[in-house]
């Protein structure tokens, strides 16, 4: 729950979302679509986890900026989260490039993603003290308000959520050293040898790509970046290792803010950057486990979303050898099964037609698999429609060639790959 001074504080706040990424390492998952807008968890955009946690911490003036391939996102943000009350303040703008430094410049980084859009932050009432960027395509529950509260008593000018992460799967963050005072001394961006932890040579603190910073340190700090044809613009590459530089910037653990259920036992601090095949794969089928790590039932912090109006899963059938069953599987609405699925996710309106089998697989909304087909370890694109007999999972040499093969042995399967077989 939200304290009265962290709702205080939060009213002076604005939330910006950076949702602009193309997220290149999930392939032609993000053919279509920018990473944000890509599902998750059976009837979520992973785009929904920061939002939701916005509305949930009382943050509730949010920019969300956009960029690459929007159009998916921007349909699902106006469907799913125009319900915030304007009449008391309360909003989702949308803010896509608009191309305000001249007519050929998109934003080149992160850091001039903001820039561009301070003359749109300057004209909110009241002019927010404080700016808190999110990255939009972490899969995560944290309480911001809490980080607020913590970044204003600290008297520093930016924040940066932290995280502790094996130290093996570090390189693609942020690696951040930190004082006994919480002050972080030192940042570097994507190390290929990450600096381990202090007396922990298995961990290193990462940042989450959360930040907080006080309005006008920010503008100007943006100003000063934008006037410098060296810059990345680039909040993790220029902005926050200038204000580390500077002793500027103090750390917030993600410990004190993360979101567990009054009843839930804490086994790990979930956050989660599905940025790969791999990845996605894992963090979904996480998902079908008796406990999950994230927990997705607790309704003191719902996860918001838009969704359709479909009527609840159906298991047909009733024979001994054509019984439609879903075994340690979420299953969502619109779906029919009458094959056997095992360990798996199926999004909204999916069918697995009879003498089927789906193992360990994550469908998409609008998928189907045909009679006789049989699925293990795949991830299907939406609105594909796997063919009666079709065998994927078994033969990694075929896989590879007819469809994208990981090098964990993960299958994604597409629209179009399935037309090339044709």
């Amino acid at each position: 729950m939200v304290d009265r001074k962290t709702f205080q504080l939060s009213r002076k706040a604005i939330a910006l979302v950076l949702a602009g990424g193309r997220g290149s390492r999930l392939h032609e998952l993000t053919d279509r679509r920018a990473k944000p807008a890509v599902h998750f968890g059976g009837k979520f955009r992973i785009i929904d986890f920061a939002l939701s946690n916005c509305v949930n911490s009382q943050l509730r003036r949010v920019g969300v900026v956009t960029q690459y391939k929007s159009h998916s996102l921007l349909r699902h943000l106006q469907r799913g989260w125009s319900f915030l009350h304007g009449e008391v303040n309360e909003f989702v703008d949308l803010l896509p490039a608009q191309q305000r430094i001249d007519e050929e410049s998109w934003y080149r980084g992160t850091a001039d993603a903001v820039y561009q859009n301070i003359d749109i932050l300057e004209t909110y009432t009241p002019s927010p003290e404080y700016v808190v960027i999110l990255a939009g395509d972490h899969v995560y529950k944290m309480n911001y308000g809490i980080m607020l509260v913590d970044h204003v008593e600290s008297g520093a000018e930016c924040t940066v959520a932290c995280i502790e992460v094996p130290r093996k799967e570090a390189s693609g963050f942020g690696i951040v050293a930190v004082d006994d005072s919480g002050m972080i001394t030192d940042f570097i961006e994507k190390p290929a040898d990450p600096p381990a932890m202090p007396g922990n040579p298995e961990m290193s603190l990462c940042s989450m790509g959360v930040y907080v910073f006080n309005a006008k340190y920010l503008y100007a700090e943006l100003a000063r970046d934008i006037a410098d044809e060296t810059s990345n613009h680039d909040f993790g590459k220029d902005i926050i290792p200038r204000a580390v530089a500077n002793r500027c910037a103090v750390a917030h653990s993600f410990s004190r803010s993360c979101v567990v259920a009054p009843d839930e036992p804490v086994r790990e601090h979930y956050w989660r950057d599905a940025g790969t095949i791999d990845a996605y794969w894992d963090s979904n089928i996480d998902l079908t486990g008796t406990v999950p790590a994230l927990n997705l039932y607790d309704s003191n912090w719902p996860v918001w979303t838009y969704q359709q109006q479909l009527p609840p899963a159906k298991f047909v059938h009733n024979h001994l050898d054509r019984r439609g069953t879903a075994i340690e599987s979420t299953v969502s609405g619109g779906c029919i099964v009458s094959g056997e699925v095992n360990r798996s996710l199926l999004f909204s309106s999916c069918r697995v037609h009879s003498y089927a089998r789906v193992n360990l697989s994550v469908m998409l909304p609008n998928t189907s698999v045909g009679s006789r087909a049989r699925l293990s370890r795949c991830v299907v694109d939406s609105d594909c429609h796997i063919p009666p007999n079709m065998v994927v999972g078994e033969d990694p040499d075929d896989d590879a060639r007819r469809f994208r093969y990981t090098e964990n042995g993960i299958t994604l399967i597409t629209k179009k790959m399935l037309e090339r077989l044709t």
